[in-house]
């Protein structure tokens, strides 16, 4: 990839990988204005807890074609919630149970991203 990798470029690349993994709900929240820990959080269902082992495994692959890995990786197991950290981009997949029961979205309601970036990258 030629210059510099943007927080955008790598938050588009990892909301494409979710989409290609049939995550469901993605959300790209931009929350630069209200915490200095991330620029973006992206919040996306799994049906299972493969499915969002699943996904965890795309959006590192999707990062690493960029050159970047992630600082840390936490819930694998039992894959209830996956947080991915990839400094810029935090990635939250949870079963949907999990994401209806800690409401993660809220905290940051009014910072949602709308018109989800997949679908602007599959027009092109």
């Amino acid at each position: 990839m030629s210059g510099e990798l943007t927080p955008e470029v790598l938050r588009d690349a990892i909301a494409t990988a979710l989409d290609d993994g049939k995550g469901e709900d993605i959300r790209v929240l931009d929350v630069r204005a209200m915490t200095s820990i991330t620029d973006y959080m992206i919040v996306v269902s799994g049906r299972s807890s493969r499915q969002v082992r699943s996904l965890k495994d795309r959006v590192i692959e999707a990062a690493r074609e960029h050159g970047v890995r992630p600082l840390g990786v936490e819930g694998e197991n039992p894959g209830e919630w996956v947080l991915v950290d990839f400094g810029d981009v935090i990635v939250h997949a949870m079963q949907q149970e999990t994401r209806d029961f800690y409401q993660l979205e809220k905290l940051w309601d009014n910072q949602v991203i709308e018109a989800p970036l997949v679908e602007q990258a599959n027009e092109r």
